[in-house]
Parts: C-alpha cells; structure tokens; sequence
C-alpha cells in the first residue's frame, strides 16, 4: 500500500492530507472554551504551549528548507537528547502569545509548510536532503512526518490533559509507524547496555508487518523479516507503538522473555 508509506512520493498526497485532518482537530481542541491554559499530558505544558512548540517547530522547517535551497552550510546538528528542555524553553517563550495571535500564526504556518511539501518533485521528496535542527539532514519527506508527528501526537496529549478516556488516530499511527525505528535508532542512552542481541516487533495496521530488531556496538538495525525463530517478540498495534516510542505509554504485549523486552525497551531516552 504505497499511498500509505510517506518515504515514498506515492504516499505524499496521503500524508499532506492526514496532516491536515490532524491539525484541524488539534486547533478545534485548542479553542474549545477554557482550554487555552488546560494542563496537558506534556511536563509543565499547557494547551497554549503546545501552539507555541508548534510555531517554533514549522517556523524552525522553514529556516531549513532556506537552507537546503540555497547551497549554504548548516550549522552541526543540536542533538536529540538536547531537544526536549530546548523545545520547552522555546515553547513557553512563545506561550506569552495572545490566544489570538497564536492561532492565527500556527494556522499560518501549517498552509506554508503545506505549500513547501505540496510543491516538492518526486526527485525532491527523497533525494532533497534538508538540515534538521536537532537531527542534522535529513529527506524531505521527514518534515512531513515531523509535522505528523508534532499534530497527531501533541493532540493526544491535549485530549489526555482532559483526564477523559481517548485514542490515537489510526490513519496518523500508520503512517508514523516506519518513523519510529528511526527514532528509536537515534534515541538510544549514551550509557546504554549494547551487548549483542536481536528482539523481534510485530505492528499492525496499514504499515504492519514484522520486524527483526538487533542491538549491538553500532546501536540498533532493523529489517523487516520473520519472527519465528526468535525466543522474544513484542506485539503492537500501531497507535501503540508511537504512543510508546514518544513516552507517552507503556505499551505492546511480550512474547517470550519478559527480561530481554524490559532490556531493549529501556534502551531508550523519551523526547
């Protein structure tokens, strides 16, 4: 099903769309009466944060993409494990914003980053390589999952600071699902245990399938590949495994050695 696989240029169309789904409700959420100073499932942020984390992180895209097209040379990378006090930082910074001044800025936002991403070539979509702030260059097809990532995630974490029970949308967990094994590859602890072993997963949904996992000195590969034979496996469905690679839960179901799982799901920091 390519249309719902983002690393490929069939798939743009489908992102660019669910991308759009997700941000009209995470704006209908953040406009609802009272919820502008609403606690929400992110540390020490409010619903107006996550506008202002929003803002900094498109606008951030924009500067890269300047960037890319112009030949310059980029800045080295910040790094991820840096990431999570810098965006809060800058995040708070822009929740002094007036509810107004906010939303029409995120608003504007969201159809200029829709507009970089619509007008990118086949060639463009996976051959423009495009210096992320925090995780040096990268595809451009990316920075449509990052937009994926920032709407659909960061709407869950409005809708849990409510405290009423909820879900993750099915068309934005599958599509994020091949990006976690990105960010579980630059995620891993600097002091992390990596003696040698491999653990299968097991996702369903449009980009299920089954994956065989390895740990190492060199970090973590991952390639799609039977299960069968190996003593330990964890099962998830799709908005599960996000929810789980973002910190947001602790989810999947063990098979096999509970020790060997805890191992390589703590092998993790959370952004």
């Amino acid at each position: 099903m390519t249309e719902w696989d983002a690393t490929s240029y069939e798939g743009k169309d489908t992102i660019i769309r669910v991308v759009r789904n997700e941000a009209d409700r995470l704006f209908e959420l953040a406009e609802r009466p009272g919820a502008w100073e609403a606690p929400t499932a992110c540390e020490n942020w409010k619903v107006k944060d996550i506008i202002g984390h929003l803002i900094d992180t498109t606008e951030g895209y924009f500067a890269a993409f300047e960037t890319a097209r112009s030949g310059a040379q980029a800045p080295a990378a910040y790094g991820l494990p840096g990431m999570h006090q810098r965006a809060g930082e800058q995040a708070i910074a822009l929740g002094t914003l007036s509810e107004q001044e906010a939303m029409d800025r995120v608003r504007g936002d969201l159809d200029k980053m829709m507009g970089i991403l619509e007008a990118l070539t086949a060639d463009e979509w996976t051959g423009l390589m495009v210096p992320h702030f925090y995780m040096g260059p990268l595809p451009a097809f990316f920075y449509a999952a990052g937009q994926l990532m920032d709407y659909g995630v960061h709407s869950w974490d409005i809708r849990q600071g409510t405290g009423q029970a909820h879900g993750m949308s099915g068309d934005a967990a599958d599509l994020l699902v091949p990006f976690m094994f990105v960010l579980w590859q630059s995620t891993i602890k600097p002091d992390a245990d990596l003696t040698p072993f491999t653990i299968g997963i097991q996702v369903t949904g449009r980009n299920g399938g089954d994956y065989r996992v390895s740990i190492g000195e060199q970090g973590m590969q991952y390639e799609p590949g039977s299960v069968d034979d190996l003593r330990t496996f964890i099962d998830f469905d799709a908005g599960s495994m996000v929810l789980t690679t973002f910190g947001r839960s602790n989810s999947g179901t063990v098979r096999g050695d509970a020790d060997l799982a805890d191992r390589f799901l703590n092998l993790f920091y959370r952004i």
